[in-house]
């Protein structure tokens, strides 16, 4: 399954941790690992240009399978030229298969060896989505990285039923290499599991064996405690090649990013930032600020003067107060130019510590147990 077209370049390793500096090549361009990566669900960061996306340092985006096939459908992204041009996004995308997204709809939807038959709740038209349909889906979407068509057990759930959607996981997953069609895109695996170690580890030894351009880690950050998360991801992360790249799916705090990063992840997603600003809040050196709250409302100094985000270098604290009590739109433009920014800021500071070897000492503060920063 490896392709010429990607290839993981490692350029340096921590001495006291895992955590590893990168470049993952690929058609669109590198990426500089480790990164923070935006998610853009509809072909679009909410309320974000492209333009915005690259001065806030994106290199890489993600787009939806699940929601862009019920809109405004595969065929149509493939017709404008595939999604780089239908968003005018010259960069690497990775679209996730529409997995999480199909099982999240517990309620309207059944789940069999042939796949997944769901209710649209948009329309109520019933959609059959076998992994082959994840995969043609994908193929017309044009991304560069695409995600293996998996089961995502939620949690809690018991052993029995997290052990029969791990071993689908990895039968849709050959089924899925079977279906892909381009060589201009990498197939990534998905290793599930749950909080169950020993069925983390027997998938990611399935999964390398099939040689694959990347892998990554599912199934967390879907209710459980931040310090499963943590042993999921220290003992999974070292089972995978050290060759390829590792993404860990739907996590982008500043400490599980870190502690993450130090067990040798390379790429992270979340809709933290723009999420976050849509409730008025922005993420400031590790700390959530709501800036509803009053003590802003007469505030004329920089979001963060450390900051050099478009928002930072020209608002004050007082008028992005301001725009939220107004329910003005360019709030949320703003806030999610600037916590954009900051996530991905925070993991090129990491890169960079990694880089002169001097992660361990410069993030202690982020690898030890959580605490109520963000």
């Amino acid at each position: 399954m490896a392709t010429d077209h990607f290839f993981f370049e490692h350029q340096a390793s921590c001495s006291h941790t895992q955590a590893r500096a990168g470049t993952f090549h690929t058609p669109h361009g590198p990426v500089q690992t480790p990164r923070f990566m935006p998610v853009g669900t509809l072909a679009n960061v909410k309320t974000v240009t492209p333009a915005q996306l690259k001065d806030a340092g994106a290199q890489m985006i993600l787009a939806n399978t699940y929601h862009l096939h019920l809109q405004p459908g595969e065929e149509l992204v493939a017709a404008a030229g595939g999604l780089h041009k239908f968003m005018a996004w010259p960069g690497p995308i990775l679209t996730d298969s529409g997995g999480f997204q199909v099982f999240s709809l517990s309620k309207i939807r059944t789940i069999s060896e042939e796949g997944v038959t769901f209710r649209s709740p948009r329309d109520g038209r019933v959609i059959h989505m076998p992994p082959e349909a994840s995969m043609r889906i994908q193929n017309q979407l044009g991304a560069d990285v695409i995600m293996a068509f998996d089961e995502c057990p939620p949690y809690p759930a018991d052993r029995e039923a997290v052990e029969a959607a791990t071993q689908r996981t990895y039968r849709w997953l050959k089924r899925c290499i079977e279906a892909h069609q381009r060589s201009d895109q990498a197939l990534f695996g998905i290793v599930q599991g749950g909080v169950h170690l020993d069925l983390r580890q027997a998938a990611a030894e399935q999964l390398v064996q099939l040689d694959l351009p990347g892998y990554a880690i599912g199934g967390v950050s879907v209710g459980e405690p931040p310090e499963l998360i943590e042993k999921i991801v220290q003992a999974t992360t070292p089972l995978l090649p050290t060759d390829k790249p590792r993404y860990l799916m739907g996590v982008g705090t500043y400490r599980e990013m870190a502690q993450s990063i130090a067990a040798g992840v390379d790429l992270f997603d979340c809709v933290i930032p723009t999420r976050f600003a849509r409730h008025g809040a922005a993420l400031v050196q590790g700390e959530r600020w709501n800036l509803k709250n009053k003590q802003f409302r007469q505030d004329l100094t920089p979001l963060d003067e450390s900051c050099s985000c478009y928002t930072c270098q020209n608002f004050t604290r007082a008028y992005l107060c301001h725009l939220i009590h107004a329910h003005e739109l360019l709030a949320y433009t703003l806030l999610s130019i600037h916590n954009i920014t900051e996530l991905i800021r925070f993991t090129q500071s990491i890169r960079k510590a990694i880089l002169q070897n001097e992660f361990a000492a410069r993030f202690q503060t982020w690898l030890e147990p959580s605490n109520n920063s963000a």
